[in-house]
């Protein structure tokens, strides 16, 4: 007689104690459930598209359109043509566009320099105070531009200024209301506001980095060059394009301090919106408008891959 081999028995309770099995999700009702919760996200974000359409796209739009249109003095009559534009590139217009690109070129350049260098000072100091306070100050000084710090500078190295008194600057040549005068003054709110925006990237180069790069035998020299540099110059780019766009939009400072002695965008737009060259070029001052707003456009075009590549390098 064949022995047979009894079949395993199931426990009631090891059937009781598991749980039920998870209901599938159909695609459908995934998709479902998306777009639901995307229909309820829009409403959210409407204020701030009303906003940037009333705010920033209407006065584009209004800048373009006129900027495009010319005006007959005679008749009053108004008319599209790409006058304005022409003018606006050529002859002293596109001197002081030339102006202020220079001089925000170079105001940028030693702004990342000096900026790049201080804060890295500032980490390898390892004082979390000095750190505090530093970066506390850099935001004042960052802010502090404009007519005020005009006045400080003309107070300080203007011509009967006290610095320029005591160190007898005057007999140098130098003169605060020339192009050098003007680097200086943005050098002062432009370098702080490097040092802040800088110093996050510096925190991202990982100790770790260091010390794998010594362990193999390279110096501190070798290191910035084949790893340090390369992975903060998005950060760096990122930086100098920045302070590119705060040189470029600045007017406050150029104005009070030299006037018209040093051709730039800015100082002609307002002479042009004011009448003070030529009475009825208000078109024209769009004209060199609209050319600074391509520009700056084509500086946040630049700056933003350049900030997401920082982001996923340091982040």
């Amino acid at each position: 007689m064949a022995a047979t081999t009894p079949a395993p028995a199931r426990s009631g309770a090891a059937d009781a104690e598991q749980p039920p099995a998870p209901s599938p999700t159909t695609p459908a009702k995934r998709r479902a459930r998306g777009g639901g919760a995307r229909r309820w996200r829009w409403p959210a974000v409407v204020p701030f598209f009303a906003f940037m359409a009333v705010c920033f796209g209407l006065p584009a739009c209004t800048l373009a359109y006129n900027a495009f249109t010319v005006v007959d003095p005679s008749t009053g009559t108004s008319h599209y043509s790409l006058d304005n534009v022409r003018h606006s590139l050529s002859g002293a217009y596109a001197t002081g566009l030339a102006g202020s690109v220079k001089l925000s070129l170079l105001s940028a350049v030693l702004a990342t320099v000096l900026g790049t260098v201080i804060g890295q000072a500032l980490l390898g100091a390892g004082n979390s105070a000095l750190r505090k306070a530093v970066i506390s100050a850099s935001g004042v000084f960052a802010n502090f531009s404009g007519a005020p710090l005009a006045f400080a500078f003309i107070a300080t190295l203007g011509t009967t200024g006290t610095v320029t008194r005591l160190l007898h600057l005057k007999s140098t040549g130098f003169s605060l209301y020339t192009f050098t005068g003007l680097v200086l003054a943005y050098l002062y709110f432009m370098v702080p506001l490097m040092v802040v925006t800088i110093l996050p990237a510096l925190d991202g180069v990982r100790t770790q980095w260091r010390e794998a790069a010594a362990s193999c035998g390279a110096t501190k020299a070798q290191f910035w060059r084949h790893v340090g540099l390369p992975v903060l110059m998005p950060s760096l780019l990122g930086g100098a394009v920045l302070m590119f766009g705060t040189a470029f939009a600045s007017h406050a400072t150029a104005a009070v301090m030299t006037g018209s002695s040093v051709p730039l965008i800015t100082i002609q737009i307002a002479n042009a919106l004011s009448g003070n060259v030529l009475v009825g070029q208000e078109n024209l001052a769009l004209a060199m408008s609209l050319n600074m707003v391509v520009i700056a456009l084509l500086v946040m075009a630049v700056q933003i891959p350049l900030q997401r590549r920082s982001n996923r390098w340091l982040g």
